[in-house]
């Protein structure tokens, strides 16, 4: 649900963090890092709240904004309920995942922006290159292996999901089980129903899923001719 924005924030936050930050890397990094390493539940609970429609925090920000003058008459006027309407399941769990891996891949980013050779952006430098075809035909270049690696997390891990959602819905996928992911239906198919034959089914379609992804992703991202 939120893949592919993970990566189109992390590569430019990492670009930023690689040329800008310098002596305070290390703790914008990790600060940026650590809602991966937190505990799943302890996140998914934090948002529970954060979300909740009478005394969330999110509700009460939008409340203040509804006031103001001008922008006012865009935001919502009543509470929303972010937990319990089907149309705003997706996105908030879609923010959680969202907020939770984006500091992966901005590390996974970051690092390989540090193997890229310096000499490389002075020669490019020296000829006039803009910083824009700099980024465009070295570091996108540069970072394709890295791209690929994340890519392929996320696939994987976005049909993997559970943790988040499962909390988040309370086990039962939401209203009209909006926030149903494929690893909880098959948790629900095997421990609330016991149909256990039919959950290893699914396991293995599953499996084979992510295999296929996998193989269309490493198509996508294979070297052309004449690239190295």
């Amino acid at each position: 649900m939120s893949g592919i924005p993970q990566h189109l924030i992390a590569i430019p936050l990492a670009c930023v963090i690689h040329a800008q930050f310098k002596r305070t890397r290390n703790a914008t990094v990790g600060a940026y890092f650590l809602p991966y390493i937190t505990s799943t539940v302890a996140i998914a609970m934090m948002f529970s709240t954060l979300f909740s429609t009478d005394y969330g925090l999110i509700n009460q920000v939008i409340a203040g904004a509804a006031q103001l003058p001008l922008i006012g008459s865009f935001f919502p006027q009543q509470p929303i309920d972010w937990l319990g309407e089907s149309e705003f399941i997706k996105p908030a769990i879609s923010f959680v995942v969202f907020w939770r891996y984006v500091g992966f891949n901005t590390v996974l980013y970051l690092a390989a922006l540090q193997t890229i050779p310096k000499d490389m952006y002075e020669a490019a430098t020296m000829d006039g290159a803009s910083r824009w075809n700099q980024f465009w035909y070295i570091t996108l270049p540069s970072l394709k292996p890295m791209i690929y690696f994340g890519v392929t997390l996320t696939l994987i891990g976005g049909l993997q999901l559970f943790e988040e959602p499962f909390i988040l819905t309370g086990g039962r996928g939401g209203s009209d089980q909006s926030g149903m992911t494929t690893a909880m239906y098959m948790y629900r198919t095997a421990f609330d129903f016991n149909d256990f034959g039919t959950a290893s089914a699914l396991s293995w379609i599953l499996f084979v899923f992510v295999a296929v992804l996998t193989w269309l992703t490493n198509l996508a991202f294979k070297p052309k001719r004449g690239e190295t």
